[in-house]
């Protein structure tokens, strides 16, 4: 081994344990959550300085998309280029932010969830908010620069952003153990709340609702509670309840139609068609009976979702359905984490104003100490230039009389006059009175000749007038909080005039919404469920016209109520219950539905034994045997449940159920093991238990033997099964006693 070379030992709990905590902060503090004071993950604020620094502003061409995200990966964000573009996609919808920052051009989605072109179509720049907001004064030193991965280029550790950010645009994002859900708010009320904070810094949250009346979807909709949103921005969690904005259109014949002109934010994207497949179903599925058509008619100028209905339907019950059964009311869970001072915090709303005003200040502070000391040089610059131009003469003799720069800049500053050639003795004791700074001498020194022209110099003198009320203004901006926050103020009702828009969402206090469903006229049908697991129930009398038929195609055929419920036994111990009213209702030739698309039961997970109706079960005592002889009889009435998924009844470990069947006059029960052994006992020597009992064993099994099948016989009813190729008469084994060995059948 190489003397270099050193093998540290660690204990691996450890090593995993600090390995796992360093990937979670990294996640949490540079991925996956905002800066309160920017708003901004890092993916943004790194796109969005890569565009500042090439130059793609508001008001140049547009770039190719593949050249920003080229470049921002980089220069500053190594973790692939998806990430980065679907950053920047997101930025320009309009649909999801509140305000974009970006200004698209091409394909960039749309609201329907379509996703956007590939990056080589599109081309973006920057948004003028972003350009004039976030991104400038990056030259006055407002914000602190860190270097990048590979210390080859320098980024801003956070957007000098002049606007909360983080409200107006919102946030979502995971982390590990952590998430965070920002919902976005109206650009003008979150100033005048940032406003109304600056002039009073006890304000509470509850107060700044007055200001900021609460979240402004870029989609509209109606926020239906209004009194629990106080608690909501006090504590930064909670869950805000969206609906559609619905409206009624009557059209001819007396039929109206429900239009969707707004949609709750949850359900941009993809749950726009989920919805409409919804309302859909609940046709298909008999909920209603009210829709005559349903059509998707959005375009660019808007959402519009239009439902038919038929003549002497009554809307406002069919909407309040909607309500209750699709995400047209939906729920938008907020929880306001946002990374501050270097750590993830959930923040209420007064939090936050008070964090980005702190940053407000701060960038104040520093732009305007950086303006101030470029004012002060500019000053000592342009004095020095008016008191040379009151001396010219002699310093046109100084330049005229040194051998070289060095010796005139040292005369101009110290007052040395050795080796310089002057006319006169006067002008030598003039010279050597000269103090001009440093910065003074240069600026002398490079000054040219037109500057000596009159109205040259008057500017020269206007200039430092400037300068000087420049100074005024900045040292009182910086001495007195009053005015630097004014300064603040003015700035943000500038972008409140420029970029301000109408409030989209509407706010109240919204009614529940109560739907009375229709009572659904109680008949009798037929369940069928074919050798394949499709299965639909048709009406008794389309039965007795296809009796045969059905009867050899299906696999279960039973009738039952269609108000009730079908049960379904497995050889895992459950019992899955489905609707009859979520069966597909309809032709005998229909071909259904699976079983597994209407209920819990899973076919690639457990096996079906034995499926029934729950009204008959009601009515009936059932059997339960399993694999290991284990056998109980349970009242129906156990299965009376409305959960759709319950444990039918306990099993020991290793064993699975095999038969289940409902008692009518069953009197002789024939259990057959895998190595030919049948017991043949009466039905009443089984004892009733609960559900949730194991059972009493039914048939002492060898080693290595279990249970195969399961007869059951009646007096004076030849029952005869196929065995070993020969038919074997059930009612011909001797009868014996429950727990027996049984008798050895060879062929």
């Amino acid at each position: 081994m190489n003397e270099n070379d050193r093998i540290i030992r660690t204990e691996y709990s450890e090593e995993m344990q600090k390995s796992f905590i360093d990937y979670a902060m990294s996640v949490i503090i540079a991925r996956a959550l905002p800066d309160v004071r920017d708003g901004l993950k890092p993916v943004q604020r790194r796109t969005l300085y890569d565009m500042h620094e090439l130059g793609i502003r508001y008001d140049r061409p547009y770039r190719k998309s593949a050249r920003i995200v080229g470049d921002t990966m980089g220069k500053y964000h190594p973790h692939g280029d998806s990430s980065i573009y679907e950053a920047l996609v997101v930025m320009t919808q309009d649909f999801k932010k509140g305000m974009p920052l970006v200004d698209g051009h091409g394909n960039f989605g749309n609201i329907e969830g379509d996703g956007a072109a590939a990056m080589r179509y599109t081309e973006a720049r920057l948004q003028k908010i972003t350009q004039e907001a976030f991104l400038a004064d990056l030259d006055k030193d407002v914000v602190d620069f860190v270097p990048n991965f590979d210390e080859t280029e320098k980024e801003p550790s956070v957007l000098p952003v002049r606007i909360p950010n983080l409200l107006v645009n919102g946030s979502e994002g995971i982390a590990v153990g952590m998430t965070t859900s920002i919902p976005p708010h109206n650009l003008g009320e979150v100033i005048d709340a940032t406003k109304a904070y600056m002039m009073n810094e006890s304000i509470t949250d509850r107060e700044l609702l007055r200001y900021l009346k609460g979240p402004d979807f870029p989609t509209g909709g109606v926020v239906i509670n209004k009194d629990e949103l106080a608690e909501i921005y006090e504590t930064g969690t909670g869950k805000i309840k969206l609906r559609g904005k619905v409206e009624y259109e009557h059209v001819k014949g007396g039929k109206t139609n429900v239009v969707i002109t707004e949609i709750p934010y949850t359900m941009v994207g993809a749950n726009i068609a989920k919805f409409l497949s919804d309302v859909a179903a609940l046709s298909e599925t008999k909920k209603t009976q009210d829709i005559v058509d349903i059509s998707n008619q959005s375009s660019k100028e808007g959402i519009r979702i239009v439902i038919e209905l038929r003549k002497d339907a009554d809307a406002e019950n069919f909407v309040n359905m909607l309500y209750k059964k699709t995400r047209l009311e939906d729920t938008f869970g907020v929880n306001m984490l946002a990374i501050s001072d270097g750590r993830p915090e959930t923040m209420g709303l007064r939090q936050i104003i008070k964090a980005n005003v702190d940053f407000q200040y701060e960038i104040a502070t520093r732009k305007y100490t950086n303006l101030l000391s470029r004012e002060l040089e500019r000053r000592e610059v342009q004095e020095g230039l008016i008191k040379a131009c009151n001396v010219i003469d002699l310093i046109i003799e100084i330049l005229r009389g040194s051998k070289d720069r060095n010796m005139a800049k040292a005369c101009l500053v110290e007052g040395k006059v050795e080796g310089i050639k002057f006319k006169s003795k006067e002008s030598k004791i003039m010279a050597a009175q000269l103090c001009f700074t440093e910065r003074q001498a240069n600026a002398i020194l490079e000054m040219r000749l037109y500057k000596l022209i009159g109205l040259e110099l008057e500017a020269l003198i206007n200039e430092h007038e400037e300068t000087m009320a420049n100074i005024y203004r900045y040292e009182d901006i910086l001495e007195r909080r009053d005015s630097m926050a004014q300064v603040i103020m003015n700035e943000l009702d500038g972008y409140k005039k420029e970029f301000g828009r109408p409030r989209k969402t509407v706010i109240e206090n919204g009614q529940e919404a109560v739907y009375k469903e229709k009572e659904l006229e109680e008949m009798e049908v037929m369940f069928l469920m074919d050798r394949f697991g499709y299965v639909k129930t048709i009406d008794m009398a389309t039965y007795e016209r296809n009796k045969e038929a059905a009867d050899t195609e299906n696999k279960y055929v039973f009738s039952c109520k269609n108000t009730g419920r079908i049960c379904l036994f497995t050889n895992t111990g459950q019992m899955h219950t489905v609707k009859v009213t979520d069966l597909p209702f309809g032709k005998f030739r229909d071909k259904g539905v699976p079983i597994d698309n209407v209920s819990n039961y899973s076919s690639e997970k457990e096996e079906l034994v034995y499926i029934t109706s729950q009204s008959e079960l009601n009515l009936k005592q059932v059997l339960f045997v399993t694999a290991q002889s284990m056998m109980k009889i349970v009242d129906g009435g156990e299965f009376d449940v409305s959960k759709r998924t319950v444990a039918a009844t306990k099993l020991n470990e290793g064993d699975t159920v095999l038969s289940v069947v409902t008692l009518y006059d069953q009197k002789h029960i024939v259990i057959q093991s895998k190595n030919g052994y049948f017991l043949r006992f009466s039905v009443e020597e089984i004892p009733e238990k609960k559900k949730g009992a194991v059972g009493v064993r039914g048939m002492k099994l060898g080693a290595g033997d279990s249970l195969e099948a399961v007869y059951y016989t009646q007096n004076f009813v030849e029952t005869t099964i196929p065995y070993k190729s020969k038919n074997l008469s059930l009612n011909n084994i001797k009868p014996g006693k429950r727990d027996g060995k049984g008798v050895k059948i060879r062929a």
